[in-house]
């Protein structure tokens, strides 16, 4: 495969097979690393770049491959996969409190680490200010990939996720428009003139992501597909569906997917436990992908001279600029030290500030080879340091929560014919339902316990029957009361048998429960 960026033959069946052959082996190769690095704590993104470089001109490969306007389109696919896996893996009710803060970060944050990075990049490394504005606005966005993995796996509080998640979804979009604008032949715009057009693809985005999310959800919930596995695929279609209706719409892509995705992921759709995982799967492989064909783009022999600038700048980045952004953007809130020092420190940069580094490539921008590079080598350096070290600073600034009581896997089936739905319940480790008799869960008249499964056996439960972490249940509702049986549920699944007298809406038949709209 040494001439795979120069062939220009039409792929036969021979080739294809020789493609899905290579692919396989790559994505087999990846899913085994995925072990390594989640004992390492290093995000998986290193291992791919790795597979990548690995692969290349350098590495035993010999795979020649240099066109970067291939890798900023495949990029781009990938990220908004990325970002559609994200969103519907967002708790509405955990980032809500943290859209304010949120949205500092990504626009007053930017612009504080814009112009310090910027700044350490014309000074220190005597960069022209044209191309140390476009590496200060490339590495100053926040890679959702790296931050999705490496949050989940570390207990934090609930706000501290909230900003870092939203900030990462969010903070793409005025970080593609600054770079655009600074790759741009002539004359950089005046600052008013960048900051109006991101509030406008912002406002534009944003718009069109909700209206897509709410239409997408509130179809879904009321039309009922022929087969369950159409459930993950009309989702998915939905996501992306925002992206390419807000880029169309001179607005914000990246923001509507994830505000659509966000959406979906908090409408309680039918077979939701399979639409998630179908949608993580999806996320793996762009990652993977994205990453092996970044590392493919780098030519390791070249970076000698650019990796000390690169350091020097991923120092004044992520010790000045990244802390001072936080300082700044979070100014009107009342955020305490700890938190504001755990946000400085988790600024993960990963593949997005890469993919962003293409831009000025095929602008043609002078010294874009170079920024490149640099770039490159700062991710990979600063995210050696910053991911493994993260849980480390959690618990040092005591920020680190004990695992709480594990949500419920709830999976609905609508019942047209009958009005109805069947709701299979599964009661993880964690689940305060353990030790709960069937009665003491008071479910809304019209809904029933019908059936238990437990160690393999499913036999139909009285209403004194004990449920146990790892019972998965079967529940009948009647379709008025379908979204009540469910928070139902998980109020019993977080607070136990005493969920009513805890002030955890339930909406249950017996005298404590609390009627509640949420």
């Amino acid at each position: 495969m040494p001439g795979l960026a120069r062939r220009e033959q039409p792929l036969t069946v021979h080739h294809l097979n020789q493609l899905l052959l290579v692919c396989s082996l790559v994505l087999l190769v990846a899913v085994a690393a995925v072990r390594i690095s989640s004992r390492s704590g290093l995000p998986s993104l290193l291992v791919y770049l790795g597979i990548g470089i690995a692969m290349g001109q350098d590495g035993v490969g010999n795979v020649h491959f240099n066109n970067a306007e291939l890798t900023q389109v495949i990029g781009y696919a990938a990220l908004v996969v990325i970002l559609a896996e994200g969103g519907l893996g967002t708790k509405w009710k955990e980032i809500k409190p943290a859209l304010p803060a949120a949205t500092s970060l990504a626009l007053v944050g930017i612009a504080v680490s814009v112009g310090v990075t910027a700044t350490a990049a014309h000074y220190l490394i005597g960069l022209e200010w044209r191309q140390a504005l476009i590496i200060g606005a490339v590495v100053s966005s926040t890679d959702a990939a790296a931050v999705f993995s490496v949050l989940r796996k570390v207990p934090l509080p609930a706000r501290v996720t909230g900003i870092l998640e939203a900030e990462s979804g969010f903070n793409d979009a005025p970080v593609v428009i600054l770079v655009v604008a600074f790759c741009t032949a002539g004359p950089v715009e005046h600052w008013y003139v960048l900051l109006g057009e991101i509030t406008l693809e912002l406002a534009i985005g944003a718009a069109i992501g909700l209206a897509v999310g709410w239409l997408g959800s509130w179809g879904l919930r009321h039309v009922a597909l022929p087969a369950s596995g159409l459930y993950p695929i009309a989702v998915m279609a939905i996501a992306v569906t925002a992206y390419a209706a807000g880029a169309l719409a001179h607005g914000s892509g990246f923001l509507a997917v994830y505000l659509a995705a966000m959406m979906l992921g908090n409408a309680k759709l039918p077979h939701w436990p399979a639409t998630r995982g179908f949608a993580e799967g999806l996320g793996w492989i762009a990652q993977i992908g994205m990453f092996v064909l970044l590392g493919l783009l780098v030519t390791p022999h070249e970076m000698g001279d650019d990796i000390v600038p690169a350091l020097v700048i991923g120092l004044v980045l992520t010790m000045v600029a990244r802390p001072l952004s936080v300082v700044v953007g979070l100014l009107p809130f009342r955020i305490p030290w700890q938190e504001q020092t755990l946000l400085s420190w988790a600024g993960l940069r990963g593949a997005v500030p890469i993919i962003l580094a293409t831009i000025p490539m095929v602008s043609g921008i002078a010294e874009s080879r170079r920024i490149f590079n640099i770039v490159f080598v700062l991710v990979v350096a600063y995210t050696l340091i910053q991911g493994p070290t993260l849980p480390w600073l959690a618990r040092k600034l005591r920020l680190g929560e004990s695992e709480g009581a594990a949500d419920l896997g709830i999976e609905s089936a609508p019942l047209e014919r009958l009005r109805g739905h069947l709701l299979s319940v599964a009661i993880p480790k964690g689940s305060r339902m353990h030790g709960v008799e069937v009665a003491e869960l008071r479910m809304p008249s019209g809904a029933a316990v019908t059936l238990v499964v437990r160690d393999g056996t499913s036999f139909v439960p009285l209403p004194t029957t004990v449920l146990r972490r790892g019972d998965e249940l079967l529940v009948v509702a009647t379709d008025p009361v379908r979204d009540a049986a469910e928070r139902r549920l998980r109020a019993v699944g977080q607070g136990g048998k005493l969920a009513g007298w805890l002030g955890l809406a339930g909406n249950g038949a017996g005298p404590h429960s609390r009627h509640s709209g949420q």
